[in-house]
Parts: C-alpha cells; structure tokens; sequence
C-alpha cells in the first residue's frame, strides 16, 4: 500500500511539473536569451549597484584610451561581469608613450585579437590588493602570461616596472591606476 501511495505521489508531482513547464514560460525563456545575447552584459543598465570595473574606467578623465581599446577589442562584456577581477589600468599618459602609431595599428579590426591579448595582460583573476603583492612574485594574467611584482623601498608598487598610481574598489573587483601599458613579451 504504501508503494502506491509513494508511486501515486511521484505521478501527481511529474504531472505537476510538466504543466508548470508549458510552451509559455519556454517561450519567455528564449526571450530573455536571444535579447540578454544581442545586448551582453554590459548592455545591464543599473544606476543603483556600485560601479563594475568598465564604469569606473567610463567615468574617470584619465582613461578614455583604455576604454576606446575596450570597446575595439571587444572586451568590455567581459570586464562588466561578475569576476572577481584586477585590472591594471594603464593611463591615457602611459598610452601616449607608446611608440608613435601603435595604438592606431593596435585598434584596426583586424588587430583585434592582438589588441584583447595585451589588455588580457592587463587582468588577473581574482581581488588583489596592493597589500597583498610579493616582491619577485609572478601572477598568471588572463591572457595565460605572467607580470612580476616589484616592491620598492619607498613601498610603492611595480607591475612590469609600471608604477601602481592608486587603487579604485568596484564591484567586481579592483583597478590599479599604473602608469604603464604593459606589452607581453
């Protein structure tokens, strides 16, 4: 008797379920995918949450370089997800040292894959914060290299010898403003 009920039970559950899932809510499903596809993330309008790593660039004067190659390198969903990420952030100063019509070469469409390798060199997985760099340590970039760590005397930051200028919180991770674009080797 009592498998019956168990089995009878199971039936009325499956049943359940399977009305639950009706063509409606697959429909309202694909919806939301095909338009959360054409938009991506960084697409999510949200005034209310603290900025992510891309509107912080977005709104500071010192970064319209870093956030136009963003955008023609097509990394800037990317950097707009949840993370946790580090970025350095190289200023508009550390671009224009750049040798003279690199960053023009860098930006055509079909540079593009090199151009989001070099800003991938610029991001570590995971939050690490000034006080948690190593002298001489090596941490692996997103873009599967290295950059070492350099610790001065006067405590001051070295990534690649880029200096670490200043540091900005956001809400899927950390910037640290250097001074330096860092180009793989």
């Amino acid at each position: 008797m009592k498998s019956i009920l168990n089995s009878l039970a199971f039936l009325i559950a499956l049943i359940f379920i399977s009305g639950c899932g009706g063509t409606e809510t697959q429909s309202q499903s694909n919806e939301i995918t095909s338009s959360a596809q054409s938009v991506g993330q960084s697409g999510v309008k949200d005034d209310v949450s603290n900025p992510n790593i891309v509107q912080v660039a977005v709104s500071s004067a010192d970064h319209g370089t870093l956030v136009a190659a963003l955008k023609a390198a097509e990394y800037v969903d990317a950097l707009t997800n949840v993370g946790p990420f580090t970025v350095f952030a190289p200023t508009n100063a550390a671009f224009d040292a750049l040798p003279e019509g690199t960053l023009t070469t860098l930006t055509k469409p079909e540079n593009q894959r090199q151009l989001r390798d070099i800003l991938e060199y610029h991001v570590l997985l995971g939050v690490y914060k000034q006080e948690d760099f190593v002298n001489g340590r090596k941490m692996g970039t997103a873009d599967g290299r290295s950059v070492e760590i350099e610790i001065a005397s006067d405590g001051t930051v070295l990534v690649n010898g880029g200096k670490i200028l200043g540091s900005v919180q956001a809400s899927n991770g950390i910037i640290h403003v250097l001074d330096k674009v860092l180009v793989p080797n």
